[in-house]
């Protein structure tokens, strides 16, 4: 990819060099006064000036009833939903267990799979996390910009910069949504009269109506949710004001297009663990095992995290200006504004399977402001 971008940068300042070579106009040789190339290096400011976006997240755990499993009577309870029906229905949950721990059919506060039924999920297959998103912080490196001149005034200019290593701020809370129905039912193989009679209690308890959050992880933890390695080459059409030779302070006008391509994303540590866990409880969830995800166990999946960011094209606009010192040195300085957002993708996947357990992606608005000074020398 820098290889082909290096090529094309290459061709576009070669290219009119070679095809206009016996035109007077487009000739290696002076012209009216003023020099064919020019190059310069300085120190690049870039600002970000956009704002998060929503991070969307879509799950393998498809809308629909699932095996609740072993699960903590505690975890249930506090995912009852808070509301008329909730309440009548936990006070039912809670009479019955306090029988079934009396008795011995409930012990150290969990209730088995032979009790906890089944529950219908039907909010884990996609939702967005509201005040969440991630943000480019500034950065420094040094710039370089390279000119091939067709006329006094009118020149093309390819602008790059060392790579800079970029820090990615996070924002806000990322929580999975659990609303659905659960619905106990007793499958208890006690002694016969025993027995029976708590699957009777079991299956009286009814729908439990459930509706809350289970936070995954917080985007704003550490220093820095994630960190990238940012390419950022662009080629601009300059008319610069004023004469060579007669104006020593030039202003100049550019517009032209940036391309952005990010690699070695890498994420906070502790957002990676986060959603290592979040794999486990989508797996747990498929394996019939709902309670074990609601108690953040571990599932038989081994999940695995990557993260990307895509590449991207944007308009560039600049103003900028040049001061002489003499023919071939001069200083440069310049303030650039792209209109660029890319798309950040995460996904974790289980290493035993292939399958994809978890996928989420925000829009990252970068729009940078860009600041440049340098000192350059035309040839």
């Amino acid at each position: 990819m820098k290889k082909s971008l290096l090529g094309i940068a290459t061709s576009l300042i070669v290219l009119p060099t070679l095809s206009y070579a016996d035109s007077p106009y487009f000739s290696f040789k002076d012209g009216d006064g003023f020099k064919r190339f020019s190059a310069s290096i300085g120190w690049l400011h870039a600002m970000p000036q956009g704002k998060a976006n929503n991070v969307n997240v879509n799950t393998s755990a498809k809308s629909g009833t699932y095996a609740v499993g072993d699960v903590q009577l505690d975890t249930v309870t506090g995912a009852i939903a808070d509301t008329e029906a909730g309440n009548k229905a936990k006070d039912k949950l809670l009479g019955v267990a306090k029988l079934g721990e009396t008795l011995g059919l409930i012990k150290n506060g969990t209730l088995t799979a032979d009790m906890s039924g089944k529950a219908q999920i039907n909010s884990l297959e996609s939702w967005d996390n509201p005040n969440t998103g991630l943000e480019a912080d500034d950065v420094d490196t040094v710039g370089m910009m390279f000119n091939y001149n067709f006329t006094d005034n009118v020149s093309l200019e390819i602008k790059a910069g060392i790579p800079p290593k970029v820090d990615i701020k996070g924002k806000g809370q990322i929580s999975a949504p659990v609303v659905g129905v659960a619905t106990p039912e007793g499958k208890l193989d006690g002694p016969p009269i025993l027995g029976d009679l708590a699957n009777v209690l079991i299956n009286g308890i009814g729908d439990i109506p459930l509706d809350t959050k289970i936070p995954i992880t917080d985007l704003t933890q550490g220093s820095k949710a994630a960190s990238a390695r940012a390419w950022l080459p662009a080629a601009e059409i300059h008319y610069q004001f004023g004469k060579s030779g007669v104006n020593k302070f030039r202003p100049y006008v550019g517009v032209g297009v940036m391309y952005a391509y990010f690699n070695d994303v890498k994420l906070n540590s502790g957002i990676e663990s986060d959603l290592i866990k979040a794999g486990h409880m989508v797996q747990n969830v498929l394996d019939g095992k709902a309670g074990a995800a609601l108690d953040g166990k571990t599932s038989s999946a081994d999940p695995r995290v990557k993260v990307k960011a895509t590449d991207t094209f944007a308009p560039i606009a600049t103003v900028g200006a040049t001061y002489d010192f003499n023919e071939n040195w001069f200083a440069v300085g310049s303030v650039s504004y792209s209109k660029m957002n890319n798309e950040a993708k995460i996904t974790v996947t289980d290493n035993n399977t292939g399958k994809e357990l978890v996928n989420a992606k925000t829009k990252i608005d970068i729009d940078p402001v860009i600041t440049y000074l340098g000192v350059g020398y035309r040839f």
